[in-house]
């Protein structure tokens, strides 16, 4: 069985693990899995006017979520955890007491819709102690800058003006949350400026719901994009998947994404409170590709912004959007000339070393490469010292 196939089904699996500890919640099915199990509260796309700031919720997923064995993410924290790598969330804020970022957020502020801490508990949360969920670089730090309104809603220009604040203050890797149709000017600009500062602009390639019109669904076609600043060159532009490894029907339609990530059923923590909540789109795949990013800012310290995106693309599962795989990010050996440098999909060689649960396997193929050398050595000796002796040890002729 292929190991993206193990992997897939290993992270249906781990989707059951996600029920929440309060035994009077009310259970309903699974998307996933079809499972009974607890349903967090679904995290706001966008606060509409007068509407008050999110709640905290009173609910924990106990577990660890399905997007942790899908990523790897335990081998692949064997080796970074993104220790030193500062990782900026342009975004609705981050407040000072998401779980699991106690200590390590930077100009944390008010999020009165909770996306950004949200999404900055799925890049460097550290999993508490009734919970097992993570984010993917658990030892890096936030820096959080305001990419929105009090409500959450974007605009170019405070994107713009978060990711040229972010790279003046040296974070290693730029999450954007904003997918936006107009901007095309200012965020190829703040991307530009950003990469040349030394920092990877991580965004998404699609945003996370559709608009609604006159308080019912929208009954326009979908923009078919591009979304900015995921368009703009040298960013990094991510879609999402879910536990099926599809995404869902009615998602936005994605421009040009370069990777995907899991980020449908996605678990993470809010503003205030030790609660999960549950949310879906394109912004918090983004949010896992950001946390990869880290860690191969945090073992590669040497690589620029484009071989960082280049590694996490030429390391990816081939898929028709190569899919994420940080362990590999990590391990793989690629290329880094200077004319590979851009962050492309074309297929580069690269040399695996073996997965560490073949040890006993490369051990027994070692042990039997020294048992046969050893027999050969015996037999030729069997065949030379006979004759040496006859000979009385001098070369053929002398004597």
């Amino acid at each position: 069985m292929p190991s993206s196939t193990r992997r897939l089904l290993t992270a249906l699996a781990a989707v059951a693990a996600l029920a929440p500890a309060p035994a009077a919640a009310t259970p309903s099915p699974s998307p996933a899995t079809g499972r009974d199990v607890t349903v967090l509260p679904p995290l706001p796309v966008r606060l509409g006017e007068g509407k008050p700031c999110t709640a905290p919720s009173e609910r924990t997923a106990t577990g660890s979520t399905w997007a942790a064995p899908a990523l790897g993410l335990t081998r692949a924290q064997r080796l970074a955890r993104g220790a030193g790598v500062t990782v900026a969330v342009v975004d609705s804020g981050v407040a000072p007491d998401t779980p699991g970022l106690a200590g390590r957020i930077t100009d944390a502020r008010k999020d009165c819709l909770g996306h950004g801490s949200f999404a900055a508990s799925l890049i460097a949360a550290k999993p508490g102690k009734d919970s097992g969920v993570t984010g993917v670089a658990p030892d890096a730090t936030i820096l959080a800058l305001p990419g929105t309104d009090a409500q959450g809603v974007p605009s170019e220009n405070l994107v713009a003006a978060g990711i040229r604040s972010a790279a003046d203050r040296g974070a290693d890797v730029i999450y954007t949350g904003a997918a936006l149709p107009t901007g095309r000017v200012e965020l190829t600009s703040a991307v530009s400026y950003a990469t040349g500062k030394g920092a990877l602009v991580v965004a998404p390639a699609a945003p996370d719901a559709l608009p609604e019109r006159d308080g019912g669904l929208r009954d326009a076609p979908p923009p078919s994009g591009p979304y900015w600043p995921a368009a703009a060159p040298g960013a990094l532009s991510v879609v999402d998947f879910g536990p099926s490894g599809a995404r869902p029907s009615g998602a936005p339609p994605a421009y040009r994404p370069d990777l995907a990530a899991p980020g449908d059923a996605m678990v993470g923590s809010g503003p205030g409170g030790t609660g999960h909540y549950i949310a879906s789109g394109s912004s918090l795949a983004a949010a896992g590709a950001a946390g990869a990013a880290a860690l191969v800012r945090a073992r590669h310290p040497g690589l620029t912004p484009a071989q960082v995106a280049g590694r996490l693309l030429r390391t990816a599962y081939p898929a028709d959007v190569p899919r994420l795989d940080p362990y590999a990010a990590l391990t793989l050996s690629v290329a880094t000339g200077s004319e590979q440098d851009t962050a492309t999909l074309a297929e580069l060689p690269a040399q695996a070393p073996e997965p560490a649960e073949n040890g006993p396997r490369s051990t027994a193929l070692a042990v039997s490469g020294v048992c046969l050398t050893v027999v050969l050595l015996l037999g030729a000796m069997a065949v030379v010292v006979p004759r040496g002796r006859a000979r009385r040890w001098t070369p053929p002729g002398v004597g």
